[in-house]
């Protein structure tokens, strides 16, 4: 089991980094998009995928959630498996 003190950590660490994924989320939406003309056609384009940037938010979201509900003694997720038999 861990310690209460490696949780808080875990937490700290993930909510920088959901900060920071954030932050990169308004850049993006902001500004971040590459302008290309060759001829009479033009083409924008973003450096990074916003889809990716969102996916990873929302991951970092259910961690935090979950780190959280185990250092109230909510404890982790776990998967059950049932088998139903005919008998």
């Amino acid at each position: 089991m861990r310690t209460k003190e490696t949780i808080e950590r875990e937490i700290e660490l993930t909510r920088t980094r959901l900060d920071y994924y954030i932050g990169k989320e308004a850049e993006i939406l902001n500004e971040d998009v590459q302008q290309y003309t060759i001829g009479s056609r033009s083409l924008q384009r973003r450096q990074i995928s916003l889809k990716n940037i969102q996916d990873m938010i929302d991951r970092l979201t259910k961690k935090l959630e979950e780190l959280e509900a185990e250092l109230a003694g909510g404890g982790r997720r776990k998967a059950v498996g049932i088998i139903p038999r005919d008998w």
